[in-house]
């Protein structure tokens, strides 16, 4: 056994061309620029084409973040993709990620968390980097949320975009790296955020089909109030057992779920809104991708820099929770 810290060493992120902005919307569904923004903090979503999958944006977020991490992708030996989205429901879409970016000496498999599978997918490869069973490793957040939406549902269909982020996680130095991390979730509440088709339970019939089993149903309502509360638990448990505590924190990145979640965790926080990262109003809910998407726009922008103590926390259906607490 080995004590290695495991840390960020290359992150990238991907997105389709096409945009579907809050005025859009309006033409589809009864709702409006104000509604939207009120409620969500969104004004835009990116949105693929019907020829677009979620392994292309995955794979070009990857590639990117193995050319940034200095490496060749041959050295890569596990590829997770974090998704709800899978290119198909066999083989895994790490697996197809880790075909089309030629890491032929990895293994490549799904993980299944929601908004918080980015922090899943890290929270499982650290441990695995710090005991020695393998040095380098892509998590990659992956996302076609809009083929999954009802537009005739305004709760819904306003909320949610595409892309992918992706991170190279390998060996650190003593005192950087992931410092702290944990996931958790809480399947009794499984129905304020779902897909009931497509599965073993109702299959795919002409019946579910025609249900709109297989888009996404939530009850926003009743998800706020346990979003904010486990958002805030989880990071303010990270803090400290990282050794630190939230004013020596120098960003928090949080999921992209929804601005007023976001404002509400960083208040019970006690975070200055300069220090919470945002990209909500441009990319809008993208899932498991938003927060390795926004934490790459964090490092390109200088936002974050090498030192920067960064807090990830995260929250999505299942119901799914996470905190990470990383030292770049």
């Amino acid at each position: 056994m080995t004590n290695q810290n495991a840390g960020i060493i290359g992150m990238g992120h991907a997105y389709p061309e096409g945009i579907l902005t809050n005025a859009d919307l309006e033409k589809i569904v009864e709702t409006s620029d104000e509604w939207i923004t009120t409620r969500t903090g969104i004004k835009q979503r990116r949105k693929a084409r019907a020829d677009e999958y979620t392994s292309q944006f995955g794979s070009l977020a990857a590639k990117q973040a193995v050319e940034r991490a200095g490496i060749d992708v041959t050295d890569i030996e596990l590829v997770v993709c974090a998704t709800t989205t899978p290119d198909q429901i066999m083989p895994s879409t790490g697996a197809l990620i880790q075909a089309q970016i030629g890491a032929v000496n990895a293994a490549g498999m799904d993980v299944f968390a929601a908004c918080s599978g980015f922090l899943y997918g890290l929270t499982m490869v650290e441990s695995m980097i710090r005991t020695g069973q393998i040095k380098y490793a892509l998590v990659i957040g992956a996302e076609v949320l809009t083929k999954y939406v009802d537009y005739t549902d305004r709760g819904t269909c306003v909320i949610f975009g595409d892309g992918a982020g992706a991170a190279v996680l390998g060996p650190v130095a003593e005192g950087k790296g992931i410092l702290a991390t944990k996931i958790r979730s809480d399947g009794r509440y499984a129905e304020q955020l779902y897909s009931p088709g497509g599965g073993t339970k109702l299959g795919t019939t002409h019946k579910t089909i025609d249900n709109g089993d297989h888009f996404f149903k939530m009850k926003g309502n009743e998800l706020f109030k346990i979003a904010v509360r486990s958002m805030a638990d989880i990071s303010a448990e990270m803090v400290v057992k990282a050794g630190y505590t939230v004013d020596d924190i120098d960003m928090v990145v949080p999921h992209q779920a929804n601005q007023r979640i976001t404002d509400a965790v960083a208040s019970r926080l006690g975070v200055p809104e300069e220090k919470v990262y945002s990209n909500i109003a441009q990319m809008g809910n993208t899932s498991s991708a938003s927060i390795p998407i926004a934490l790459d726009e964090c490092i390109q922008s200088g936002k974050i820099k090498e030192g920067s103590l960064v807090l990830l926390t995260a929250f999505g259906g299942g119901v799914t929770w996470g905190g990470t607490v990383i030292r770049f």
